[in-house]
């Protein structure tokens, strides 16, 4: 879990959430274009920040590809978000 287990410290380091999942589908993809036969391609995250309260769903979901833009470049072929305010 290399890739997951960086992608949660990056994402709680940035944005101090009051929920985070992240969650490894790479087994769901076997097979497909892009899926690596260790895994670790294709996730989902599910993150709850106050950081994100009052910003559109495109600028939350920028903040995060900006995080993860090392990732996105390297072990992630795809990336599942369901990003939401605290107060919400």
């Amino acid at each position: 879990m290399r890739v997951a287990n960086q992608i949660e410290r990056k994402l709680q380091d940035a944005f101090k959430p009051q929920m985070l999942k992240v969650t490894d589908e790479s087994r769901q993809h076997a097979g497909h274009a892009g899926a690596r036969p260790e895994g670790e391609s294709h996730f989902h995250v599910h993150i709850v920040a106050e950081y994100f309260n009052g910003m559109s769903r495109v600028k939350r979901q920028q903040a995060i590809y900006k995080i993860l833009s090392d990732e996105m470049q390297t072990d992630i072929h795809a990336l599942a978000l369901l990003v939401k305010g605290s107060d919400e």
